[in-house]
């Protein structure tokens, strides 16, 4: 993995329920400070899950910029993001799903991956197809972290 470099934003420590499950379930903005690649990728998950890592969003081929806006689509190419493909979560959709822990709080990482050029992947596409499409791409890195329980 390159060097952590990159500062990812969320702008909460504790997920907001707007954001999960028990709220609308929508995408939160992000704030990422010091990407220079030209395309990047993030990946959201949840190594608290009971049976092993839940992956709650995968997206790719986001032309370099410094804010992914909240509510993305859950389209294979979602709109408020050109360029970008979505692959498919834990939960069989493509596109953005909440955190929704059965029980305690769990800890739920966006990790983000600059990249030195678009990937050539299908949309929903897996987690692990994801990885091995970005290997020997990947220039940058930085994650974030919040947590969630439901009430």
């Amino acid at each position: 993995m390159s060097k952590n470099d990159l500062k990812i934003e969320l702008g909460f420590k504790k997920y907001p329920a707007r954001h999960t499950c028990d709220g609308q379930d929508i995408s939160p903005a992000i704030t990422i400070v010091g990407l220079t690649a030209p395309y990047f990728a993030m990946i959201m998950d949840d190594p608290d899950a009971p049976s092993g890592t839940f992956t709650h969003w995968i997206i790719w081929n986001i032309p370099s910029r410094d804010k992914v806006p909240e509510k993305i689509s859950n389209a294979a190419h979602p709109p408020e993001l050109p360029g970008s493909t979505q692959g498919t979560n834990t939960g069989d959709e493509i596109g953005y799903m909440g955190p929704c822990p059965p029980g305690g709080e769990h800890r739920y990482y966006l990790k983000v991956y600059g990249l030195t050029g678009p990937i050539d992947l299908r949309a929903g596409a897996s987690k692990e197809e994801l990885e091995l499409a970005m290997k020997g791409k990947v220039s940058q890195y930085g994650e974030a972290m919040a947590t969630y329980a439901r009430p």
